[in-house]
Order: structure tokens, then sequence, then C-alpha cells
């Protein structure tokens, strides 16, 4: 199963690339300063964070008497959550968007979630280049512990595709899914140490937050780019495990369903 579905999509890889190049394309069209958009608006995000916010919650940290730190801190678990947010949310209405097409051509409905991926992760490699770019200048840029984020990357891309294509197909027959999960994400923010470390936190309140999955993902992320600290590995167990459930689950309700998708569009 998994070898076809490759092979479909490396088949397709044209179809792939022109989705994922007309979205980009379509995003600014039309706009004065047109791609520029992709750079301003994340730089401008990265410097209300790094700049006010660092200022107004210095004390947040507790050991860390570096007046960034805060800006470093949040920005790390904020574009990081982004893309999550971002894949599963794409993956959640994907089939619903691309109705015309799916009853119109003839293709592997395995494209769609691949195209959903692609378009998040463009996103994401332009505002993380600029974060990096900030660490860069401002000489916190972690060391050798970066090779470290492309595991994670795959990791969190694992758990986000598993859990949207999932809901996607669900969404398909049942639409309350997607405004659901959409009340959902909006808690599961909070409850999600982006914006506030857990130290801060009573005990009690601490150890719900590490029931969260994405706990550990997010303060693997924090810790990397604050402090240049490697992941604890086993704490993301839980999260890998996670993932490969949810993978099979979705493929396996993707591969029983997408011939009734159609028919229900």
């Amino acid at each position: 199963m998994l070898a076809r579905m490759f092979q479909g999509i490396w088949q397709y890889r044209g179809f792939v690339a022109g989705s994922v190049r007309r979205e980009f394309e379509s995003r600014y069209r039309g706009s004065m300063l047109g791609a520029a958009w992709t750079v301003l608006n994340p730089l401008a995000m990265i410097l209300v964070y790094t700049v006010i916010f660092s200022e107004v919650m210095r004390a947040r940290l507790p050991g860390v008497d570096d007046r960034m730190a805060f800006g470093v801190f949040i920005c790390s678990g904020l574009l990081t959550w982004g893309l999550f947010s971002e894949v599963v949310g794409r993956s959640l209405t994907m089939f619903l968007d691309n109705a015309n097409l799916l009853k119109k051509l003839n293709f592997p409905r395995i494209c769609l979630p691949v195209v959903s991926v692609l378009n998040a992760l463009v996103n994401f490699a332009i505002i993380f280049a600029l974060f990096c770019g900030f660490l860069a200048i401002t000489g916190r840029l972690p060391g050798i512990a970066l090779l470290a984020f492309p595991v994670l990357l795959l990791l969190q891309l694992l758990f986000a595709c598993g859990l949207g294509m999932l809901l996607g197909v669900l969404n398909v027959f049942f639409r309350d899914v997607g405004q659901l999960f959409g009340i959902l994400l909006q808690f599961w923010f909070w409850f999600t140490p982006i914006v506030y470390p857990t130290s801060i936190l009573p005990e009690s309140i601490r150890r719900l937050i590490q029931l969260n999955p994405m706990t550990p993902l997010i303060q693997s992320y924090q810790n990397l780019f604050l402090y240049g600290h490697w992941p604890v590995w086993t704490d993301l167990l839980p999260l890998l495990l996670s993932a490969l459930v949810l993978c099979i689950l979705a493929l396996a309700l993707f591969r029983s369903r997408s011939g009734e998708m159609v028919d229900e569009l």
C-alpha cells in the first residue's frame, strides 16, 4: 500500500509542485509589494515578540537574565505551533476545498495531503529562516544541538499529518468536525506551554500540562533555541507513538473511504 502511495505521488509530482506554486503566487497577486509580504509579515511578528514582549515579560523565565530570552522563548514555540496548526488546518479542509478538482480530474487523492503539507512548509521555511537570521545576528544561534531540529520537525510533521488526514476524511462526512476542532485547537494552544514556562505553574497544573503530547515537543524546541540543549528523546516517545497510531488510522480510513468521498462531496 505504501509503495503504491509513494509511486502515485512521484508520478504526479508535477501536479503537486504546480499546485504549491500556484497557491504561493495567488496569495499576493494584485498587491503592490507582492512576495515581499512573505518576509515583512513574519519579520514584524518576530520584532514585536523579541523587542516589546522581551522587555515586558523579562522576569517570566526564572534563572535567565537576558532581555531577549523571552522573545526567543516565545518565538520558538509560536513558530513551530504555527506550522502544526497550519498543517492540521489545511488538512482538515483539503478535500472540501478541492471538491471540484476531485470530481473532474483523476489523480491519486493522497496528493492533496502532500500539497497541504508542502504549502505549510514553504510558509514556515521563510519565517524560520528569518528567525535563524535574527539568532545569528544577536549571537544566539544554537551550536551543534541545532542538528536535532530536523528530527523534531519530522516528528511534528508526522503527528500533524496523521491527525490532519484523519480529521480531513471525517470532515467530509461529518462537517461539524471542522467547527469543533477549531474550538478545541484554541484550548489546545493555551494548554501548551508556548507563551509561558511550566515553572511558573502550580505542581498540579504542571502535571496536567505534561499529559499534552505537544508539551515535550514545544519544550524541546524552546530548550534548543534558548539554551542550545539537546532534546530529551525519551520524553518524546509518547508523541512518536501517538503519531504512528494516528498515521495508521488515517491511512486505513482514507483507503476505505476514498471512493465514497467524491460522492459525498
